[in-house]
């Protein structure tokens, strides 16, 4: 008779069969920059971790924040090698490249990943495109206006694609602007970048990075095969009236409006594709399947701890 119990796919790794004999199981962080180095905190007592980067110079810090550093480039194929059936649990932070409409960094990836794995990515919001400002959920097709996008439609197209040949799971976090009390927009307020006028404005979507970095680590538990999860907070804001709120908490000038076809003339071709696309993203997936409690629902909670702060 057969007494061995079923593995329970929702509970915590140490329970799991997956590198039960050996330890701890190993996660495999891809890009491990800002969000990533959130994310080491929640995850380092559950799994060695081990973290790329392509940068010889990170490897101190990455190793005093509790993980195994690795070198490699996910540019050049063949410094990849070594990460082939490293790890069956997977976060992957590292963004598309800059230019072109693939995201061959992450098909590189996909190329060496193992079978039956684990994967969490972060996408962007933007592969929706121009939504005009209504609520959309997850079931909303992709429409992306950019290269930039495409390039995450591309990725998010791989990872799925390769998850259905291994066997493997992937969820997808789409992230909005990601906000941190070190990631506001205080140089564009000092250097009076100017904003769309009211009537003209976007509506925009926030993540504190912090929540960012424990969504993906829900996921990696709760996250079921091929889902995408909205990864936003819950702030209800136009662009201008955003970086007025900033301007306000930090004792700055707010910027000045222009109509849009003054826009076009005063800023660059980029910030101008972010002042293009209004949408407003629902987020009740994050609550309801990953059992997402924020931190900071939204970006007024940070910014009066700043305004308590400056006090």
């Amino acid at each position: 008779m057969n007494n061995k119990k079923p593995v329970n796919q929702s509970a915590p790794l140490a329970t799991r069969t997956q590198g039960r004999a050996f330890g701890k199981p190993r996660l495999l962080i891809i890009g491990c920059g800002d969000v990533g180095m959130r994310l080491l905190p929640l995850v380092r007592q559950r799994f060695r971790v081990f973290a790329v980067t392509s940068q010889a110079a990170r490897c101190e810090e990455l190793r005093a924040a509790g993980a195994v550093p690795l070198l490699a480039n996910l540019d050049e194929p063949h410094t990849l090698a070594r990460l082939a059936r490293l790890a069956h649990w997977i976060v992957h932070l590292a963004p598309p490249p800059a230019e072109g409409e693939k995201d061959w960094r992450t098909r590189n990836l996909a190329a060496i990943l193992p079978e039956h794995a684990r994967l969490v990515y972060i996408s962007t919001t933007g592969v929706y495109g121009d939504c005009k400002g209504i609520w959309v959920d997850e079931t909303r097709a992709t429409h992306p206006k950019n290269l930039r996008a495409r390039r995450r439609v591309d990725a998010e197209t791989t990872l799925r694609n390769w998850a259905g040949r291994s066997g493997s799971r992937v969820a997808i976090l789409r992230a909005p602007g990601i906000y941190a009390d070190t990631r506001l927009p205080v140089e564009r307020l000092k250097k009076g970048t100017p904003a769309i006028q009211a009537e003209d404005d976007v509506y925009t979507n926030h993540i504190h990075a912090d929540d960012l970095a424990k969504l993906a680590a829900l996921a990696l538990f709760r996250g079921r095969p091929g889902r995408i999860y909205h990864a936003v907070d819950d702030t209800d804001l136009k662009m201008g009236d955003y970086f007025d709120a900033v301007a306000d908490a930090l004792k700055l000038p707010r910027p000045p409006r222009l109509a849009r076809a003054e826009l076009e003339q005063a800023v660059e071709p980029v910030l101008l594709s972010f002042m293009s696309e209004s949408r407003r993203l629902r987020n009740d997936r994050i609550k309801a399947e990953l059992g997402m409690r924020l931190r900071y629902p939204d970006v007024d909670s940070l910014l009066r701890q700043l305004r308590h702060s400056a006090d």
